[in-house]
């Protein structure tokens, strides 16, 4: 069934760029964690309504075994016909500011090409999956195929290995703060981003200690 959605995909009259990622995905099989290439990312954006809302910037850094490449980290900006001030404060992103932009295609083209068919890792991924799925959508697209762990889903999960008997939503400065974890460059995406890779390590390590890493689980059911 997996492989006939996929086939059924392939056929339609998709651009070059989305047929080569979902080719990534073709006999794809799982490896070894400590050989598992990994992408944590985040978004920067207008607010957080789906909808309306959109993307100013994705930052992502990739991964394996342990070892952040922060040399092949990936920062883009989007050129915005929706702009709301008050959420500059937030991200500090000016609608006019000198960095380089690009269109929203051409940032959905870079980014995918720098995920393949790697498992991304976000906090709260919910909404930055969200969003990249509405840039998709507006370009006629489906949405992302790539597995997915949250970092407050599984500090939430591993608390009864890690941490105290005490399950709630965690913020991303929370789980820093309880890593000790530098919060550099907060609230840009790329900063974000790093900052989110460390916080997954530090749990990965600490899981590892008490014999729980694994495939089953570190993924969601």
């Amino acid at each position: 069934m997996a492989f006939f959605k996929w086939f059924s995909e392939k056929k339609k009259d998709y651009p070059d760029f989305w047929l080569d990622y979902l080719d990534e995905f073709k006999d794809k099989v799982n490896a070894d964690i400590s050989n598992t290439r990994f992408i944590a990312f985040d978004t920067e954006t207008t607010g957080f309504d789906y909808t309306e809302d959109r993307v100013l910037s994705i930052g992502a850094v990739s991964f394996i075994n342990k070892k952040i490449d922060v040399n092949q980290s990936l920062e883009l900006y989007i050129k915005q016909d929706v702009f709301k001030a008050e959420s500059v404060k937030i991200h500090g992103i000016l609608k006019n500011s000198k960095v380089d932009k690009l269109t929203e295609l051409e940032a959905i083209k870079a980014f995918l090409a720098y995920i393949k068919s790697d498992i991304l890792i976000a906090h709260h991924a919910d909404f930055d999956r969200n969003m990249i799925n509405k840039i998709l959508e507006r370009h006629g697209l489906g949405q992302l195929k790539n597995k997915f762990i949250d970092t407050g889903a599984l500090y939430n999960k591993s608390v009864h290995v890690i941490y105290r008997d005490e399950q709630k939503p965690h913020s991303l400065d929370e789980l820093a703060k309880e890593l000790n974890v530098p919060l550099v460059d907060r609230h840009t995406a790329t900063g974000d981003a790093l900052i989110t890779a460390l916080v997954f390590l530090k749990t990965l390590a600490r899981l590892d200690k008490r014999k729980h890493l694994n495939w089953g689980y570190l993924m969601p059911k």
